[in-house]
């Protein structure tokens, strides 16, 4: 595998790391991790992988609906086939899975076994995939209801096990990272206060007057919530420094 110069940084995994819900091109969460639009977030001016290390690469190979199956079976072969080491890889995964098995229970923590033995089989080849001493962060899952379990307000059908499902697949995240070495980007506590308790998540703009509202499509990452999954990012990828 001919490998580019310099640092690369590779994103993987589903909507929470795209840009298409935060309002186009440059505006996820891993583009801005790449590089701050420095007029939505004045705060984090000088805080991105460009200015820190001008020559880094990005290739946002995250998709909207990706599964553990699209991680494997799709997205691997894709960051391989570019023939990069990356020195930096995010991932966001797991929560299309779990939404597939909504309102069941059981087959839920079926669903989460299965996510977490695929995430064990993806960072497994991520090691001969990246640079040494590669940096994997895995991002943990946001519940929208902020742990309300509040569905009726979501315009979902109840299910009073949820908070705690979403719960115990996060935990299944936190102990496949820890095996391999990754490290845990915590999307899903940053989250926390931005989604029922803000205002509707269900809202379809991207860029609401209310900065304290994360959600847009009631799952996906808005403008502002793509800048809460930046700063998950980077809080991992620099051992907690927010």
């Amino acid at each position: 595998m001919a490998d580019l110069a310099g640092p690369a940084y590779a994103a993987l995994g589903d909507s929470i790391s795209i840009d298409d819900y935060a309002g186009g091109p440059g505006r996820g969460g891993a583009s801005l991790l790449f590089a701050n639009r420095d007029e939505d977030f004045p705060e984090w001016r000088g805080r991105d992988l460009r200015t820190v290390h001008p020559e880094t690469t990005f290739s946002l190979l995250a998709t909207d609906g990706a599964t553990t199956r699209t991680l494997l079976q799709a997205q691997l072969p894709r960051l391989r086939a570019l023939g990069v080491r990356p020195s930096l890889v995010t991932l966001t995964i797991g929560g299309n899975d779990l939404l597939a098995a909504y309102g069941d229970t059981r087959g839920a923590r079926d669903v989460i076994a299965g996510v977490q033995a695929a995430v064990d089989t993806a960072l497994a080849q991520l090691t001969g995939v990246c640079a040494p001493a590669a940096r994997i962060v895995l991002g943990t899952v946001y519940d929208p209801s902020d742990g309300t379990g509040d569905a009726a307000r979501l315009g979902l059908p109840p299910w009073p096990d949820a908070v705690a499902v979403i719960g115990e697949l996060n935990d299944a995240l936190r102990t496949v990272a820890a095996r391999h070495g990754a490290v845990v980007a915590e999307i899903a506590q940053l989250f926390q206060g931005h989604g029922l308790l803000a205002g509707d998540p269900s809202r379809r703009e991207p860029r609401p007057a209310e900065r304290d509202l994360w959600f847009c499509d009631l799952i996906e990452p808005n403008a502002w919530g793509a800048g809460g999954v930046r700063a998950a990012f980077w809080a991992a990828a620099h051992d907690g420094d927010p």
